[in-house]
């Protein structure tokens, strides 16, 4: 079959032409920021008031909770989020962190390969394939940019663990040690000794690599310990209060949900969601939904905030700086 790139017909060095930077706002750009969350506040309708209640709902759980959950879908670390999440974190904001193995997958390949580039949406998919390239929305992944390096680093890791009963979040740590980019998630994670948790373990390349040099070097990986830390985390603050931030949705919030109902729910919760609520999915699911559960107290805060968390969550993240 002829290839079908017609008028999309371009050289690789003419569609890698910049990369994504994944550095996060200055306190000074953050702190300027908060004058917009004032501004959606007078506006208020129609989300510009949920974005100033989620802001405000955000800084007084940040103060009041001892438990501060932050869970967020793999696909924002390929973009510039990466850092400011690393930076939410390595200034304390949060203190569990669940996620994707996404999540896990981007940032070493961020940290140690040869970057990701900026791109369109309306790329020619069968022109990127030939050319090696992965596209995820309008970031372009190089195939030596991903699963190589991936691959490569998880070796290496396992290497250092032959014979070993390992928790996830333990080895996600000794990763983080390994990492000397500033702006990796799991680095941050390991400087401020911040449990990552990633329920789906197996549904990703580092997932894949650890399967396969797990059994080539007789390491076992223990995902029940991660399970007995969130429950030990959960009921040692039975009389104390916890708040989420929850981007995007499926296993990572609800892992969130899930273990917080044992104490008889959030007290504040924000989630940030382009999903909607009629299907019955629980990304579109609303936080009022997870009262009947149990999951968010009666009295809780919470907000639902519809939108793209690109755009949503620097702005956010203003209201704790």
């Amino acid at each position: 079959m002829a290839s079908q790139r017609g008028k999309t017909e371009m050289r690789k060095e003419e569609v890698l032409k910049e990369k994504i930077i994944d550095a996060p706002p200055n306190n000074e750009a953050l702190i300027g920021a908060k004058e917009l969350l004032k501004y959606y506040a007078q506006i208020h309708g129609f989300m510009a008031g949920h974005l100033a209640e989620a802001a405000d709902i955000l800084k007084e759980g940040s103060r009041e909770s001892k438990l501060k959950f932050l869970s967020f879908t793999g696909n924002l670390v390929s973009t510039g989020l990466r850092g400011l999440i690393a930076k939410l974190i390595r200034d304390g904001h949060f203190n569990v962190i669940i996620t994707t193995t996404g999540t896990l997958d981007h940032d070493i390949a961020k940290a140690v390969g040869p970057g990701y580039y900026k791109g369109r949406f309306e790329f020619d998919d069968l022109m990127l394939y030939e050319m090696e390239i992965h596209r995820l929305g309008n970031i372009l992944v190089p195939v030596e940019s991903y699963g190589p390096v991936v691959e490569s680093f998880v070796k290496d890791l396992f290497g250092e663990l032959r014979g070993k009963t390992v928790a996830p979040h333990e080895l996600l740590a000794l990763a983080g040690k390994r990492l000397e980019d500033p702006n990796s998630i799991l680095r941050a994670a390991y400087e401020k000794n911040v449990p990552v948790i990633v329920p789906g373990f197996y549904d990703g390349s580092f997932g894949t690599n650890a399967l396969i040099y797990g059994r080539l070097y007789k390491i076992s990986i223990d995902l029940t310990l991660d399970e007995k830390l969130l429950e030990d985390m959960v009921f040692e603050s039975m009389e104390e209060k916890s708040m989420a931030l929850s981007i995007g949705g499926g296993i990572s919030k609800h892992h969130v949900i899930w273990w917080n109902q044992f104490k008889g729910g959030l007290d504040y919760a924000v989630y940030i969601t382009t999903a909607p609520e009629y299907d019955g999915s629980l990304s579109g699911a609303q936080t009022r939904e997870a009262i009947s559960w149990g999951k968010l107290k009666k009295g809780a805060r919470h907000v639902v905030v519809y939108g793209d968390a690109t755009l949503i969550l620097p702005i956010l993240a203003s209201s704790l700086y």
